[in-house]
């Protein structure tokens, strides 16, 4: 069995971002060699997500929508965790409910999606720098 290990690195200009990532993991497969296994991919951050879904620009919409009336950013005050001096307590709370991580199957050297799915990075206080991590084992 072989493993690799691959970091990839978002600074999004804006407090949020969904990107699409799955290019730069389907490179990270192609550098492992590796041409069975699973790759795992995971935020490192507190307040970003990794999630699997559909590449459309009004699903991505409702996210927006959908995210904003569970975790409002605003008011700030309404959160505990802001008054730590932070104001990203909403933030937290989106990673949350969109995911850490997702697992993919790797068959014949390929990301095992299915239909329309795409891997994306969700970036919920954005304007630093923050990591994903692509860990893929096999043979």
């Amino acid at each position: 069995m072989k493993s690799h290990r691959q970091e990839l690195w978002f600074e999004t200009p804006t407090r949020r971002a969904l990107l699409n990532i799955t290019p730069q993991v389907a490179d990270a497969l192609h550098a492992s060699g590796i041409r069975e296994g699973l790759c795992l991919v995971n935020a490192m951050h507190i307040t970003a997500s990794v999630f699997i879904n559909d590449d459309e620009s009004g699903l991505h919409a409702d996210y927006e929508r959908w995210l904003e009336k569970l975790a409002p950013e605003k008011p700030h005050r309404a959160y505990d965790h802001n008054r730590t001096g932070e104001d990203n307590a909403d933030a937290h709370l989106k990673r949350q409910l969109m995911g850490r991580e997702v697992v993919v199957a790797i068959t014949a050297g390929q990301l095992d999606l299915g239909p329309w799915e795409q891997i994306f990075y969700g970036e919920f206080d954005g304007r630093r720098r923050k990591r994903v991590l692509v860990k893929i084992i096999g043979a």
